[in-house]
């Protein structure tokens, strides 16, 4: 195998890698669900290297995702389910339907903002479209809830439930009754501490995650980016710990938690 720039020589790899017998072992073993979470990261990675304007970074981060769609198309073609040319089909009919104004109406003239509208009424017929189908072959009442996409990040699905619910009235109407939401929650961790519950913990410590979620929506921040804020936040504040003992000729594991304690504070009032 020699690198190429076609991307059937991917697709080559990918299935050289799943061949019973010959393939890798790690990879043979992989199958939709453990594979996931890689594809989570990978798209997270792509994001982080445009935040930072890195476009070689960009380059790598963009093939390691494609590969994760290699991948799963790969699973999915041993299932006899779709191939990664139906992938390729189905992405190029929708994006041919949504852009009608290129590819079947040559002397349409639409702004940006009637080009989004047009992107979105057309979303909106597919995906009725598709929620016909599965109807029709699975009937079940339909919740408010159910048009809620399930792949979302947990903090973005837990913003959009959240949103929705409220759009009949079930909400609160201060981010206090949030507030006095999280410090029962907290109570409620403080409880499951008492008992030894790891599974119990675990649950009210996503009840809890859930209610900031919510008070983030109340007083208009988004949890995703807040939180990224305050991730840079703390690695600027731990950095500092680290230059501050290295400059004494010390490290890390030969602080006491109270001395990085009281580095951390100075950090605070320099960062």
């Amino acid at each position: 195998m020699i690198p190429s720039r076609d991307i059937s020589r991917l697709l080559e790899i990918m299935a050289a890698l799943r061949a019973p017998g010959s393939g890798c072992p790690w990879d043979l073993e992989q199958n939709f669900a453990t594979i996931a979470p890689y594809t989570l990261e990978e798209a997270y990675e792509v994001d982080d290297a445009i935040a930072r304007g890195d476009l070689e970074d960009l380059k790598d981060e963009l093939g390691d995702l494609l590969l994760q769609v290699v991948f799963h198309a790969r699973m999915a073609e041993e299932q006899n389910a779709f191939s990664f040319g139906d992938v390729v089909e189905t992405i190029t009919r929708k994006m041919i339907r949504r852009h009608p104004h290129v590819f079947a109406n040559k002397d349409g003239r639409l702004t940006p903002s009637g080009v989004k509208g047009a992107w979105e009424r057309i979303k909106a017929e597919e995906k009725a479209e598709r929620e016909m189908a599965r109807s029709s072959e699975h009937p079940s009442r339909k919740s408010l809830l159910s048009g809620v996409k399930a792949g979302q990040p947990a903090l973005a699905r837990a913003m959009e439930l959240q949103r929705k619910a409220s759009t009949v009235g079930f909400d609160w109407n201060d981010p206090r009754a949030v507030l006095h939401k999280i410090r029962e929650e907290a109570d409620e961790i403080e409880a499951a501490l008492d008992r030894g519950d790891a599974d119990e913990l675990a649950e009210e410590t996503g009840d809890l995650l859930f209610a900031l979620v919510n008070l983030a929506r109340h007083v208009g921040a988004d949890p995703e980016l807040v939180l990224r804020r305050t991730n840079g936040k703390f690695e600027r504040r731990f950095a500092y710990i680290e230059r501050s003992l290295e400059s004494q000729g010390r490290s890390l594991n030969g602080a006491s938690l109270d001395e990085m304690d009281a580095l951390w504070n100075e950090a605070k009032t320099r960062t």
